[in-house]
């Protein structure tokens, strides 16, 4: 899969965004991760779901700095997932594979159900959350915007 697949899907679409779009959003995840930290003592759903947050918000970023952006919609959060593993390329396939179990377990914790995440849950996600920000502000450091389309 590519870019030009999730756009003749209808599930992105190009967008002309400020450099300064993708650093809000790099911020954003920043945000979350303090804040699902703080959390972490209070409730374990929504620490857990600050996490995936910080990691949807990374991604996000990414999405930008490459000049598109989730169509409106159902399933963004999905394609989120599937931007993210075009993007970071196939070295990051179990990172992916994280994101989209926390994707379908945020679900279930925003909209279903209270107390699914454990102590330990929580703590791995916040883990996992911290190192893909990182990650992901690290490939946008060295990130070389594509040419206008």
């Amino acid at each position: 899969m590519n870019y030009e697949d999730l756009l003749n899907k209808g599930q992105i679409k190009r967008l002309s965004a400020a450099p300064t779009q993708a650093a809000s959003r790099l911020a954003l995840a920043k945000r979350d991760i303090k804040a699902a930290s703080a959390m972490m003592s209070i409730d374990h759903d929504w620490a857990f779901s600050m996490a995936y947050n910080a990691v949807l918000q990374a991604t996000r970023a990414l999405m930008f700095a490459n000049g598109f952006r989730p169509t409106a919609g159902e399933g963004q959060h999905k394609v989120a997932v599937e931007f993210a593993e075009i993007a970071l390329g196939e070295k990051f396939q179990d990172e992916i594979y994280i994101f989209d179990k926390m994707r379908s377990k945020r679900h279930r914790v925003i909209y279903d159900a209270l107390g699914l995440v454990s102590q330990e849950e929580a703590k791995h996600a916040f883990d996992f959350a911290a190192k893909f920000v990182k990650e992901a502000e690290k490939v946008l450091k060295d990130f070389k915007r594509p040419a206008a389309r």
